[in-house]
């Protein structure tokens, strides 16, 4: 079983799966009467079809036992989505490139910095989300309308990952 190497998460060793959403090293403009920075257009929402919306919601996740075997990644082909951490708190990702199915040896292992986002673009595989604390809100912003918007690719034994934050 390949152990996932956990990175720091980075916009540039992130662009190929979406993009990372922070302020650090973002450009800005003032608003507000100059009372308020605002960072513009960090992460695109990326929808398939006219009729969809783009929708925010909140996450809360639990924290699933580590070290953990990687069994599966999802994926939306019809839109992109969304992680912004709300208390805080860094967490994990991981990431295949697009494509008809996860490629084990190019699955990726990133954690935030507790202030940084993530938008998965449309078709990147993924794990669920991974928090690190017992329990984690997220805002999340996505893509809500007609059509199946999430597959799930289960890896055969052989293949599982395991993903360990305490090495």
């Amino acid at each position: 079983m390949r152990k996932l190497t956990i990175e720091p998460l980075s916009k540039e060793a992130f662009a190929p799966f979406g993009d990372v959403i922070e302020t650090d090293n973002s450009d800005f403009f003032m608003i507000n009467n100059g009372s308020t920075r605002r960072y513009h257009k960090l992460a695109t929402v990326e929808t398939a079809q006219a009729e969809d919306k783009a929708i925010i919601s909140i996450f809360r996740a639990e924290k699933l036992e580590m070290p953990l075997t990687i069994r599966m990644l999802e994926r939306h082909p019809l839109g992109s989505q969304a992680f912004i951490p709300l208390l805080g708190n860094p967490f994990l990702v991981v990431v295949a490139p697009v494509g008809d199915a996860p490629v084990p040896g190019l699955v990726r292992a990133f954690l935030t910095n507790g202030r940084q986002g993530v938008n998965y673009h449309r078709g990147v595989w993924h794990h669920p989300v991974l928090t690190i604390e017992k329990r984690d809100d997220f805002l999340v912003v996505d893509r809500s309308g007609s059509g199946n918007n999430c597959d799930e690719h289960f890896f055969t034994e052989s293949d599982v990952l395991l993903l360990d934050p305490h090495q």
